[in-house]
């Protein structure tokens, strides 16, 4: 059986101090798309910008945060797989312009075939030891701030980043730029709290670790 997370509360002036980085990091990426529009017009929003960038890296900043919590802290082997294969996919998928270009064209789906199969191979054949896990996981802050993330990033900023509905609002002054900055901004944001999720769970994570090795020690 996987090891619950600890009982012992957070105090106050730690969730405040996380939450002032929190908000802190969102007001530099959106301070970020507000200077990648105004002095990079040949860039803003394509593969080279700000925006498209920052994507790239805080997704490949929480793969090495779960790489580091299944191998070096051992903690919930199963979710943390899934959680990977999910964020590494979505990695590769925002890297699709340049596989495209420098590879070949579809290369993506290769790639993210190659990470998703197995990995769901694996999961079903531990699957009890996933439920267990994912029911820990589940009653985690670390598990709402991940799923309002997948919510920000794969349905929201999809329906409201649609041609039509900025066709609608703009009308006759519809530019593909309007579309282009609400979905990867939309999307920015829904990665951050992928990332804050992340993080969350590390820490948690940790702590579950150093729980453990004290318990060794007593025995």
């Amino acid at each position: 059986m996987s090891l619950p997370p600890p009982h012992w509360p957070i105090d106050f002036k730690t969730t405040l101090m996380r939450a002032i980085l929190y908000v802190l990091f969102i007001a530099a990426i959106t301070q970020g798309a507000y200077l990648e529009a105004l002095y990079m017009p040949e860039l803003r929003f394509s593969e080279y910008g700000f925006t498209e960038l920052t994507q790239t890296a805080v997704l490949a900043t929480c793969c090495l945060m779960l790489l580091y919590v299944r191998h070096v802290l051992k903690v919930w082997p199963t979710v943390t797989l899934l959680l990977f294969a999910f964020i590494a996919s979505s990695l590769v998928r925002e890297q699709d312009y340049f596989l495209d270009e420098y590879v070949a064209r579809h290369t993506w789906k290769i790639l993210v075939a190659l990470i998703v199969i197995p990995s769901i191979a694996w999961i079903v054949i531990k699957r009890h030891a996933f439920l267990d896990e994912f029911r820990h996981y589940s009653n985690t802050f670390a598990f709402g701030l991940f799923a309002g993330g997948v919510l920000t990033t794969y349905v929201f900023s999809r329906l409201y980043g649609r041609s039509i509905f900025w066709q609608a609002v703009l009308e006759d002054n519809y530019v593909r730029d309007f579309k282009d900055a609400a979905e990867e901004v939309v999307e920015l944001l829904g990665y951050s709290l992928i990332l804050f999720a992340t993080l969350e769970l590390l820490l948690l994570a940790r702590r579950m670790h150093l729980r453990r090795k004290a318990s060794q020690t007593l025995l």
